[in-house]
Parts: structure tokens; sequence; C-alpha cells
């Protein structure tokens, strides 16, 4: 399929009161044409931030401090914000989290996807809303020539995820990120948006960045896992490594708090205790020591490297081939 995308040794920076604080360490990974990759952790780890980097979408108060991402040749680090305004919904487009925030409120749906058409496609009027229309068709919006005339905030939650995709597709991308694409739908109108990005990425070829904290969203799209916790990556694998043979203690406790049918409903779910560490107060050595059951000393003062498993299998983690482990908790004990 070849390589479409690079980030190499990704190193992001926001800028604060108390002086330079970094979000996203060290992050490196790549994406063929036609793969879809997920990124997935816990809220404050990093993976809204990566994406927004490699559109380019970071804030005034955030920079690229170290690293580089490639795009199809391009190296999207030293383009000019002229050049990204090209690249994006062109080549990359992006669905985000909460479609009310990304659409324009005082637009109805079909001037907006019409204004992309015509800003990327430079298709007369008519092409361009005939176009829109076939779009909203393909997302499986029914009366497609009517909703063109609505604004978002008359339409549902799923609606307006649809319109997201059909505005993100239109121009038929060879990136598309999607950041937590259907967090705010019910566990129905998740199964279907999901089911239609599927469907639309067979169709174009399009590669899919997947930002997630959902494993289950992450077992039905991904081919590959990337694991982030603390602004780093700890784990990545393909998706059937990844849920057979988890390696890290915290991916094995995100695995862990997923609920069974076949477990027993009086059991509790099993809790990783504590939380994210604030970009302010980040751990000496691993930073996930203060959250594992059997951290070390060695832990607790020296970072672990991204070391390989083995077949394309990447941990962070000190422990990682010394003798089996034995993880405690409430439920059960696991070996790790």
């Amino acid at each position: 399929m070849g390589l479409l995308l690079e980030v190499d040794r990704l190193q992001v920076a926001f800028r604060t009161e108390r002086g330079e604080m970094v979000a996203v360490d060290e992050v490196s990974f790549e994406l063929e044409h036609g793969e879809t990759i997920a990124i997935v952790g816990e809220s404050g780890c990093g993976k809204s931030v990566t994406s927004l980097s490699i559109m380019g979408l970071l804030g005034a108060n955030s920079s690229i401090r170290k690293g580089e991402i490639r795009f199809d040749g391009s190296r999207l680090t030293s383009c000019t914000e002229a050049q990204l305004r090209k690249l994006r919904g062109s080549e990359i487009a992006m669905i985000f989290q909460e479609p009310m925030t990304s659409l324009n409120p005082v637009f109805s749906v079909g001037e907006q996807i019409e204004e992309s058409i015509r800003l990327h496609l430079d298709l007369p009027r008519k092409e361009a809303k005939a176009k829109a229309v076939d779009m909203l068709r393909k997302v499986g919006i029914p009366r497609p020539e009517a909703i063109m005339k609505e604004y978002p905030h008359a339409l549902s939650g799923g609606m307006r995820q649809r319109v997201m995709i059909a505005m993100a597709l239109v121009c038929q991308p060879k990136l598309l990120i999607a950041d937590e694409p259907t967090t705010a739908l019910d566990v129905t109108i998740q199964a279907q948006i999901l089911e239609l990005m599927k469907q639309l990425q067979a169709e174009s070829g399009a590669a899919i960045l997947l930002v997630t904290h959902d494993l289950g969203v992450v077992a039905e799209m991904a081919d590959r896992v990337m694991v982030m916790y603390a602004g780093q990556v700890v784990e990545s694998a393909d998706v059937f490594t990844l849920f057979r043979e988890p390696q890290h203690p915290y991916t094995k406790g995100l695995m862990k708090a997923i609920p069974r049918l076949d477990q027993d409903n009086k059991k509790r779910l099993h809790v990783i205790p504590g939380s994210v560490p604030s970009l302010q107060q980040m751990p000496a050595g691993c930073r996930f020591h203060p959250r594992c059951s059997y951290a070390t000393g060695r832990c607790r003062e020296e970072q672990p490297d991204l070391t390989n498993a083995g077949a394309g299998h990447h941990v962070r983690c000190w422990l990682m081939g010394d003798a089996k482990l034995t993880f405690v908790d409430q439920a059960e004990e696991v070996t790790l």
C-alpha cells in the first residue's frame, strides 16, 4: 500500500505562566494508505494534541518543539499556514468529537458542505450543490435535498455527525482523522457511524487515524493500536496482538476495565487507581509508576524507552521480558 503518514519523535509543548510544559513527548508512528491506526488512552494522555499537530491546528500557546511530520512526501512541520490550508479538507480531513462546535450555526448544512467543495475542487455552484446532496445521501441521510437547507441546531446528534463525515469525505482526502467520533452518540447510532466509516473507507481507500478511549471501537475499526499515557506511547501493536497479549501494565488495566457479558455482574469492574498526572507534576522515572501495582525502584527513578517485543510489538516498561509477574486486584489474579 505504501507509506502515507510518518510522525517521527514528535514533541509538543504548551507555554504557560509556570513555564513550558510538554504535552506530547517523543511520539513516533507510521500510517499506510488504506490503513486504520487507533490512538487510545484516558483523557489528558495527549491523543487529541497529536492529531491536532498533524492538522496544524495547535493553539497560539503551543508549538512543535522537536520531531517531524511527513505526509505523502511533504514535511508538514515546515509548511506555511497557506500550504496547510490547501491540504486541510482536500488531502487531510478531520471529524471532531462534538459536531455542534465544528459546524457553523449561522450557515445551513448545504452552504457549509458546498463551501468546502468550491474551495478545494473549484467546481461551479450547481455542480457543488449536486455533489453535496450526493454525499449526504451516501452517509445515509434521508431527504438530503431538504437537509441541505437545515441549520445544525435542527438536527439530531447522529445526523450532525453524519454531516461532519460527509463534509470530511466529500473531497476524497487521503487521510481522515477521527477524534472521538462516536462519544456523544447512543450505542445504536455509534454502531451505524462506525459501519458507515468502514464502508466509506473501503470505497475511497482513505487511511484513518482514530482517536478514542473506547476499546470496543478500537476492536471494531483498527488494524493497529497505539496506547498513550501522559504524553508518551507506552505500547503499540497490531490490534489482534494487543487484545490477545497486552504487555504494559497500563494496557492490561484498560483491558480489564472492559465490561464483559460472561462476567459475574456482582463483581466490581477493575479500576486503575489514581489519575493521569498533570503536565505541571509529571513524575520522575516511568510516568505510570505511581499507579502501577508492582513498580520497582528502577521504575521510580529511570524512564524506560519504547523497546521492541517482537513482530512489530513495542512496549515502554522495565519489566518487559522479566520473569512473569502477577497483577492482583479485587476481582482476579492475572499473569502479565
